[in-house]
């Protein structure tokens, strides 16, 4: 008999309070979108390709040019790697990303006709595309609700309680049944904004507008903050 899975794990939180929770969050982060710059569902795919091990500001650098000359998915099938690699250097791993942009961009005007297809299914089928940029794409660029799970989200959405695992699949799945489907795309953007602003490695807890629900803050954060600020009141004051 196949082993059986273990059983997905339950965040900390119920739905109503990962609602609670993303509600203060939009107040610190109002308008959260994707900070790519894209036109099209073609470009959103290229560039989230790109990010990978990347900051979306040198990605934003690198794709003016690059859809200047590959403006859809024909024209840059019809690319090398070779010729398409020193353009892409400056965002990291450029070899697999140019094999994977090449791949990405036949397999759309073989299999698709050109057109970027709108399944989750299809996008993760093509070379160079897992959940998240499926994800990023779906949501952004067609209408169809998405919830990319990337680092920021992983770390601050179990930092909050709102989620418990290290698998993005998970995470994107306790997510998702918190949340109603319209909201999946723009909670993703929130915690990669509050991730990348404040709920750092090394977080910003003074300034997070969820930290009085924030598991990780009643829990860790201030279980050494606590014995620190009693040493401080208990030192002798210094004479002026």
């Amino acid at each position: 008999m196949p082993a059986r899975k273990p059983p997905t794990p339950k965040p900390l939180k119920s739905s109503a309070e990962t609602r609670r929770i993303l509600d203060a969050l939009a107040t610190q982060h109002p308008n959260a979108d994707t900070e790519l710059h894209f036109k099209n569902a073609y470009e959103l795919l290229v560039a989230t390709i790109l990010s990978a091990q990347c900051t979306d500001e040198r990605v934003n650098q690198v794709t003016p040019a690059l859809f200047k000359r590959y403006p859809d998915a024909r024209a840059l099938a019809k690319a090398s790697t070779g010729e398409l690699e020193p353009q892409i250097q400056s965002t990291g791993f450029f070899r697999a990303k140019s094999k994977s942009l090449v791949g990405m961009a036949t397999d759309v005007v073989e299999q698709h006709h050109g057109e970027v297809p709108h399944t989750m299914e299809e996008l993760v089928e093509l070379p160079g595309v897992g959940r998240k940029t499926a994800n990023v794409v779906l949501g952004h660029a067609l209408g169809v609700p998405g919830l990319p799970v990337d680092r920021h989200v992983l770390r601050v959405s179990n930092r909050l309680g709102i989620a418990s695992s290290d698998d993005p699949e998970v995470v994107e799945q306790q997510l998702g049944k918190a949340l109603p489907p319209e909201r999946w795309t723009v909670a993703s953007d929130t915690l990669i904004l509050h991730g990348r602003r404040i709920c750092k490695p090394k977080p910003l807890c003074g300034e997070c507008a969820a930290r009085p629900y924030c598991h990780y803050f009643r829990t860790v954060v201030s279980k050494f903050s606590k014995p620190a600020a009693r040493n401080a009141a208990k030192a002798p004051k210094q004479k002026r």
